[in-house]
């Protein structure tokens, strides 16, 4: 059987190039990790993507564009498309909050972007910069996003009447101390948690005390 031809050294170099940003992205996420934000270089990182130091300036300048690129890149898009999936919604407001809250669930349980709130947690005093823009790009759309079902909710009489903002905050605490524990503690236990089962629980209390008639 004939093999194809090679693509010219060009093509191949372009494809390279392009692969480059992302390949920057997964060495920067795995030093943050490993280092955290303050003591990670940007000389580990661009050891660790196997790429000149001045190569990793011709995309990104500096730890702080990396870590936002992490987020833009894997968090905002879940929050949109979450978004948008609520907003063309027309079952129960139930419903609709056991879909969201499954989906944040799955993220947390598989994906190594996990990492990303932990690191804002531990270096918001020393980089309130970057604080601030996780807070605008992805704390402040969810819960607002998280508002918006409780009071469609409310208005539809399937919730009973409670503020908004304090639900909604208590609808995404259980997701992020399991996105903290996965980081934190699971290297350290015997058996996997079991977080899918932590967010059923999660789902199943939380509607217990928002549905009307409840007790």
């Amino acid at each position: 059987m004939t093999k194809p031809p090679l693509p010219p050294e060009s093509a191949r170099w372009r494809r390279r190039k392009d692969a480059r940003p992302q390949e920057i992205l997964e060495a920067a996420l795995a030093v943050f990790a490993e280092k955290g934000f303050s003591a990670a270089r940007m000389e580990d990182i661009s050891k660790r993507a196997g790429v000149t130091k001045g190569t990793l300036y011709l995309y990104f300048e500096g730890k702080e564009a990396l870590f936002k690129a992490l987020v833009r890149e894997s968090l905002s898009p879940l929050i949109d498309t979450l978004a948008a999936q609520a907003r063309a919604f027309e079952g129960s407001s139930r419903d609709l909050l056991t879909m969201l809250l499954t989906a944040a669930g799955g993220f947390v349980r598989s994906s190594d972007r996990v990492v990303l709130p932990k690191i804002v947690i531990a270096e918001a005093g020393n980089f309130p910069e970057l604080a601030r823009f996780y807070r605008s790009e992805i704390i402040d759309k969810g819960l607002g996003l998280l508002e918006e079902i409780v009071a469609r909710g409310i208005a539809r009489g399937e919730f009973r009447s409670v503020e908004p903002a304090h639900a909604a905050r208590l609808c995404i605490a259980p997701v992020l101390f399991a996105a903290i524990w996965r980081i934190t503690f699971a290297r350290l236990e015997a058996q996997p948690y079991d977080y899918d089962g932590l967010i059923a629980t999660h789902v199943e209390t939380l509607l217990r005390g928002l549905s009307v008639g409840e007790t």
